[in-house]
């Protein structure tokens, strides 16, 4: 389950705002909620409430739905910065003209949702790491290796000009 929250219309650059939200995709909450507070940008203390609030909609929908959520076990799905409407403004120039710049609004969406429980771990041994372990498949492993130099010695002794011996 996907729990979103949005804030529009935000008066910074989207390009400023994924600057932050690039530091906490795929963290868990707990991480990203403490990295936000001590990333100094202006756009932090908004990312911040607006996380704050995804993971407010999270407790409230699970106990609202009956949905059996982990709040601990939440992470940052997505984190995305929209390019909104844009402002035309115009600053004054030289000798009566008028230059015209915009002011870039943003459309800002965060998602979380709960990791399943043993993605991040190592559940399985892998096969050859467990024989090398037992020492019968490192006898096969060390006669593999000792045979890769031969064959590449051999292979350079016979690609290797021979010269031939002059008499003086």
């Amino acid at each position: 389950m996907e729990f979103t929250a949005k804030a529009r219309y935000m008066r910074i650059s989207p390009q400023k705002a994924r600057l932050v939200l690039g530091l906490i995709k795929g963290k868990r909450v707990e991480a990203a909620l403490n990295t936000l507070a001590f990333t100094n940008k202006g756009i932090a203390p908004a990312v911040l409430k607006l996380l704050r609030s995804a993971l407010e909609n999270a407790s409230y929908l699970s106990a609202e739905k009956g949905l059996d959520v982990d709040l601990d076990n939440l992470y940052v799905k997505n984190a995305i910065a929209n390019e909104g409407p844009r402002m035309k403004r115009i600053r004054p120039a030289p000798m009566g003209r008028a230059y015209r710049y915009q002011r870039r609004l943003t459309h800002i969406i965060v998602s979380v949702a709960e990791r399943n429980g043993g993605a991040g771990l190592v559940t399985k041994v892998d096969e050859p790491a467990a024989e090398a372990k037992t020492g019968q498949a490192g006898a096969k492993t060390a006669a593999a290796k000792k045979a890769a130099p031969k064959k590449t010695a051999a292979k350079k002794s016979a690609a290797a000009p021979k010269k031939k011996a002059v008499k003086a």
